[in-house]
């Protein structure tokens, strides 16, 4: 049994790697500031005896004793991380201090979750982690997008100054049951689109790519990095490597669901990847990691959750959502 922490674990993915942990025997702390994410995510794992939630924002250090560290704590969604785009960075950065600094003194092992985003919009593909990306410093995405580069930096500092060990993952585009219905992701949006029988909004023409990884195998991949011992620490993109247009996306949640929605579309928002798919030739060779759910067993399980949730129980996670 680990002691493990979890920071932004009443997220969307930290809520099923509490769960996941949990179930596996080990001492989880959660520790949430619940900016973007619901206690409701992770109340079910109140009555565990190794299960214990805290309230705190990770710019903020804090003393915990513990053998791991997750550390998953930055909004993720544009709408979520523009809205507040100076919280976002110091979220990447600060945060990241605070972190790899109680990793050094406990001795423990922390895992950053990257993005995809750190690629930006891509001039190679699929991108391998070699690929050094083509992100704007100065765009409206940047707070995230180059707060991520500057938490792999600090990772990568303290592993090599400071003897941390450390993990780094690059998180490619993940979705499943428990997702916040308006986060503002594709994927919640089209759902809920397509079961309230509303137009099903693409930005541009919907030629975009991007590639959907079903959250388990994405909490999968994750935790195989955490616990690899063959000297590989990262970075290691997690992702499904099967792409599809965003129009092509649309079109599965319309015929999945049964909905009688049509497409409209609007302009690009500025700074949109134009296509984004993952190498996974590391994961597979040093984690003997691949996802198994294709998109349409997963979106078949995430329409399926969708449909038993009251959308009333869930608030916009910032006031300037549309």
């Amino acid at each position: 049994m680990l002691r493990i922490l979890v920071t932004g674990g009443a997220g969307f993915l930290g809520s099923h790697l509490c769960e996941r942990l949990v179930k596996d025997g080990h001492d989880v702390i959660c520790l949430d500031n619940f900016f973007t994410s619901q206690k409701t995510n992770v109340t079910h794992l109140l009555d565990y005896p190794n299960f214990e939630l805290i309230r705190h924002d990770i710019t903020v250090p804090v003393f915990l004793e513990v053998d791991q560290i997750y550390n998953l704590a930055c909004p993720a969604a544009p709408g979520h991380y523009q809205f507040n785009p100076i919280k976002t960075i110091k979220t990447s950065v600060l945060g990241s201090i605070n972190m790899l600094g109680l990793a050094k003194r406990c001795g423990g092992r922390i895992l950053q979750a990257s993005t995809s985003e750190v690629y930006g919009d891509p001039e190679v593909h699929p991108q391998p982690e070699s690929y050094r990306g083509s992100v704007s410093p100065i765009g409206i995405r940047a707070c995230y997008d180059e707060g991520k580069r500057v938490a792999e930096t600090l990772f990568m500092d303290y592993h090599r100054y400071n003897n941390v060990d450390v993990r780094i993952v690059r998180i490619f585009n993940t979705y499943g049951p428990r997702m916040h219905p308006f986060d503002g992701r594709v994927v919640s949006n089209f759902i809920r689109q397509a079961l309230a029988g509303e137009p099903i909004t693409i930005f541009g023409e919907g030629t975009q790519t991007r590639s959907f990884c079903y959250r388990d195998d994405l909490i999968e991949g994750i935790i195989r990095l955490m616990n690899c011992e063959d000297g590989f620490i990262g970075p290691a993109n997690i992702g499904n490597q099967d792409e599809y247009t965003i129009r092509e996306l649309a079109e599965k949640v319309i015929e999945i669901s049964g909905s009688k929605s049509t497409l409209t579309t609007e302009p690009l928002p500025a700074d949109d990847p134009t296509r984004r798919q993952p190498d996974i030739t590391l994961a597979k060779k040093h984690l003997n990691w691949s996802p198994t759910t294709d998109l349409a067993t997963g979106l078949t399980k995430t329409i399926e959750w969708f449909r038993t949730i009251n959308l009333d129980d869930y608030r916009p996670p910032t006031p300037n959502y549309k």
